[in-house]
């Protein structure tokens, strides 16, 4: 893929003056915490591989970024929103009102995570209420809440073994911890039946259950690893009781070294992934203004890098990070390129 610098459109020009354009040359993006260290390696590959100063990314959360994008048009607005779901019709509406009118979804890849333990040990069908029986720092006993005392994968489910729990799960600033949260903690939560015992406990305060679904013991039977996924193997070779998560990508990649775990039946899968099929995983997108390529220098050539076979393919940085590639990318690179907005 070539990355060629376009000149301004007319429309662009009128939505934002050249002397904006001056003020500000370097591209501006915000939102999502879990695109975040995606987008991070992007910008910093950007900037060190174009002539272009290296992209600006800040964090926030994907409502915060989209309502910061649709803030209006100028090179006082972010160019870029991050965000970890679609693009919601009342912003869509908000953007329209602030003159945002013309907006490029961008999907680039999905949030998939994988469950995996040395390859010569026990194999597991994991459900989402499992780990979190494993993993919660407190859990509700007769109506109150206690320290989590399950020390053995057989007291969290008859059917496993008896193997120690000792997890290594992706640290608070890995991209993947949202994920792990809300669809195998939060979810576990749920489904365990816990969700419904921790509300009748405090009164029905949805906010504080939410937070004790996702708390995280700290007893030393789980570890969060900030760090790639070369970390997480290299704790799985030194504990052969571990089951770490990974991207798919990676254990793709190490099927010598280690097994992967079902999740609620269904065999993890760039198919099963990229259909919705295994359930912990999500789509990422960022969304870009339209009316601020050729404008804000670097804007589209930044898009385009995203989405290339070099960073966002199989075999690129992103996929050793996590992220599961899009068996569609081809079609998003065509997108970008042609600057399809969005109906």
């Amino acid at each position: 893929m070539s990355f060629v610098k376009l000149t301004a459109s007319t429309l662009a020009i009128a939505a934002v003056s050249a002397t904006a354009a001056a003020a500000r040359d370097n591209v501006q993006i915000a939102g999502s915490s879990t695109v975040l260290p995606y987008a991070s390696i992007v910008a910093e590959a950007f900037g060190e591989n174009f002539d272009f100063p290296t992209p600006v990314v800040e964090s926030g959360g994907s409502s915060a970024g989209l309502k910061r994008f649709c803030e209006g048009v100028g090179e006082n607005t972010i160019d870029i929103a991050n965000a970890s779901r679609k693009i919601r019709d009342k912003e869509i509406t908000a953007c329209a009102e602030a003159g945002v009118t013309d907006i490029i979804e961008v999907r680039i890849g999905y949030d998939g995570i994988v469950f995996a333990s040395d390859i010569n040990g026990n194999s597991f069908e994991f459900t989402p209420s499992d780990w979190y029986l494993a993993l919660a720092a407190e859990i509700p006993v007769d109506g109150a809440m206690v320290p989590n005392q399950n020390v053995s994968w057989s007291t969290v489910n008859a059917e496993f073994p008896k193997q120690d729990i000792m997890a290594f799960i992706p640290g608070t600033k890995h991209g993947t911890r949202e994920v792990f949260e809300e669809k195998v903690l939060l979810q576990g939560c749920e489904d365990s039946g816990a969700m419904e015992a921790i509300l009748k406990i405090n009164g029905g305060d949805e906010d504080a259950a939410e937070e004790a679904c996702m708390s995280v013991r700290t007893d030393g039977r789980s570890v969060d690893i900030d760090g790639d996924y070369t970390e997480t193997l290299a704790r799985i070779d030194a504990n052969k009781d571990g089951i770490g998560v990974f991207g798919l990508a990676f254990y793709e990649n190490n099927t010598d070294k280690l097994q992967v775990a079902t999740m609620s039946g269904v065999v993890p899968s760039t198919e099963s992934i990229s259909t919705g099929e295994y359930p912990v995983s999500r789509p990422l997108y960022f969304y870009i203004k339209k009316a601020h390529i050729g404008v804000i220098p670097g804007v589209k050539e930044y898009a385009e890098f995203f989405v290339s076979d070099e960073i966002a393919g199989p075999d690129g940085p992103l996929a050793a990070y996590g992220l599961v590639s899009d068996p569609e990318l081809s079609a998003t690179q065509a997108a970008v390129a042609a600057e399809t907005t969005m109906n």
